[in-house]
């Protein structure tokens, strides 16, 4: 069973599907684009108890926690304690997505390069210490917070306002207690996807995300409007840097720590003046990158899940294609804002990877959307401009009237592969 129901879990599934030994996929909960690949279940991805039930009924043989809730809830503690084998960290481990204060905290303690910060819990000393530091700066919320609890402060007001916000008005609930305010770093993000068993770790492609929701970033941030692999700033030599200063370090960090780290350890880089930095840590497979990342795996990525519970990764094949990969995310008019659900989702059979995630379907059987982001839709080829050409062709063949997308996703790295 695999637990979420975005574009992320569907991503996951249709590539666990390759593999024969996967009879049967639940998703928990699914959603209505989903159900070709899967049987969508209907329960809910933060209702563990129900999961752990519906694992023990349906005989479950493993599990793949993919949303980070549930991971930082403890949905892998309560599945192993039934016997249940599980890919995803447990809540130990969970804990460095789960608390940026922690994840400061170990960087700090073991020398593994990122901003520099100050941690507050009381909202008068935040409020102080804005007043003077170095602007721009970036305003986190300590806890999960649907990937929106990041504010870059442009002005001292700015910063002032997130500060309230988060601390004040509970706009994150619980999660703005403590925030962690850093210092503005400059550089392209990159983001690096790893698998880990806690004894090796083995990079996935890099890929770059677009967060804004309109061209030219401009917008609101969202979830990520698109995505593209690999990376063209992550360098050979960048990724030496990265293994050696940053992915291994953390490993054994963690596992210094009593917290070994089993399942996918997302890292978000900004490859500095001064090198690569870690801007933040993600216990589980970041969405979109999944998108663009997994239809890149050659291997069977089932059989490396299973060598990753069973801490045995240094014997699994993990292998990439040398192609490249876009995915543009159609999304619903309004978000990240409000918007409207029920529109008609019309999706050509032909389509290879097409990822569902704000979707369900109508009373007559049809694909009405259901979210804010509703579609990812995915191609891969030789060069990254075929790539993104061909992402757009099929991006124009989906019907969706009250969708929009980004018209730009690949730009900035086309002009960095020109550079």
């Amino acid at each position: 069973m695999v637990i979420g129901g975005g574009g992320r879990e569907h991503a996951i599934i249709k590539k666990i599907k390759e593999n024969p030994k996967a009879e049967t996929i639940y998703a928990l909960p699914g959603n209505g684009g989903m159900e070709d690949d899967c049987i969508c279940t209907g329960v809910g991805a933060e209702d563990l108890p129900a999961i752990v039930e519906f694992a023990k009924t349906h005989a479950i043989d493993f599990a793949v926690v993919a949303p980070d809730d549930p991971l930082v809830m403890g949905c892998v503690d309560l599945l192993e304690a039934e016997g249940i084998p599980c890919f995803g960290p447990n809540k130990e481990a969970a804990i460095i997505e789960g608390s940026k204060a922690f994840s400061k905290e170990l960087m700090k303690a073991y020398g593994i390069p990122t901003a520099a910060y100050e941690t507050f819990t009381e909202m008068e000393e935040a409020l102080d210490y804005v007043q003077e530091c170095k602007i721009p700066v970036v305003i986190k919320a300590d806890g999960l917070a649907k990937g929106k609890g990041v504010t870059i402060a442009q002005t001292r007001e700015e910063a002032v306002k997130a500060v309230n916000s988060m601390m004040e008005d509970k706009i994150f609930g619980d999660s703005g207690s403590c925030v962690v305010i850093e210092e503005y770093l400059e550089g392209p993000e990159v983001s690096v996807l790893a698998f880990t068993d806690g004894n090796t770790l083995v990079p996935m492609v890099s890929s770059m995300d677009h967060k804004r929701a309109y061209d030219g970033d401009q917008g609101p941030n969202t979830g990520g409007m698109g995505t593209v692999a690999p990376n063209p700033y992550y360098t050979e030599a960048v990724a030496e840097q990265c293994a050696e200063e940053i992915f291994l370090p953390t490993m054994i960090a963690m596992n210094k720590e009593g917290r070994t780290f089993k399942g996918c350890l997302y890292f978000g880089l900004m490859i500095t003046a001064d090198g690569p930095k870690v801007i933040e840590y993600n216990c589980r497979f970041g969405d979109p990158e999944t998108q663009v990342v997994l239809p890149l795996l050659t291997s069977d990525l089932l059989d490396i899940m299973l060598h990753v519970s069973e801490g045995t990764l240094a014997e699994a094949e993990v292998t990439f294609s040398d192609q490249a990969a876009c995915c543009v995310v159609l999304a619903s008019k309004g978000y990240p804002g409000s918007y409207e659900k029920g529109c008609p989702l019309e999706i050509p059979e032909d389509l290879a990877h097409v990822f569902i995630a704000g979707a369900r379907k109508g009373e007559q059987g049809q694909l009405l959307s259901n979210g804010g982001r509703c579609i990812g839709v995915t191609e891969c080829a030789d060069t990254l401009a075929e790539a993104i050409d061909k992402a757009y062709t099929s991006v124009k063949r989906i019907g969706f009237e009250n969708g929009f997308y980004r018209n730009d996703i690949g730009q900035r790295a086309l002009k960095a592969l020109e550079a």
